[in-house]
C-alpha cells in the first residue's frame, strides 16, 4: 500500500496543477482587458466564423444536382432570414440544420 505522505504530495501536486491551468486563462487575459485589439477582434470574430461554417458547409453540394444544392440552399436562405428577421444566432442555425436534415431525409426516401 502507497505511504500517506507520497499519497498527499501527489494530490497536492495534482490539484495544484489543475488550479494554475484553470487561471492561466484569466491571468493572461486580464492584461488585455481594455486592448482594442480584442475588442476588435471581439466585434468581427462573430461574422468570420458564420462565414467559414458556410463555407464549409457549402462545398460538398453539387450544383448541377438539385437533390444536393436544393435542400442546402433552401436551409441556407432559411437560416439567412431568420437570422436577420430575429438576430438570434441559435433560433437560425437549429432551423437551418433542421430544414436541411428534412428536405435531405426526403429526397433521400423518395
Amino acid at each position: 500500500m502507497p505511504d500517506v505522505t507520497y499519497m498527499l504530495l501527489a494530490l497536492l501536486t495534482a490539484g495544484g496543477i489543475t488550479w494554475a491551468l484553470r487561471a492561466l486563462p484569466f491571468a493572461v487575459l486580464e492584461p488585455m482587458r481594455d486592448s482594442e485589439w480584442l475588442d476588435f477582434l471581439g466585434k468581427r470574430m462573430p461574422l468570420g466564423i458564420m462565414v467559414i461554417l458556410t463555407v464549409y458547409t457549402l462545398t460538398d453540394v453539387e450544383l448541377t444536382v438539385a437533390a444536393s444544392a436544393g435542400p442546402a440552399f433552401l436551409a441556407l436562405a432559411v437560416t439567412v432570414v431568420l437570422h436577420v428577421w430575429r438576430g438570434n444566432a441559435v433560433l437560425s442555425l437549429f432551423a437551418g440544420t433542421g430544414i436541411y436534415a428534412l428536405l435531405a431525409s426526403i429526397i433521400a426516401a423518395g
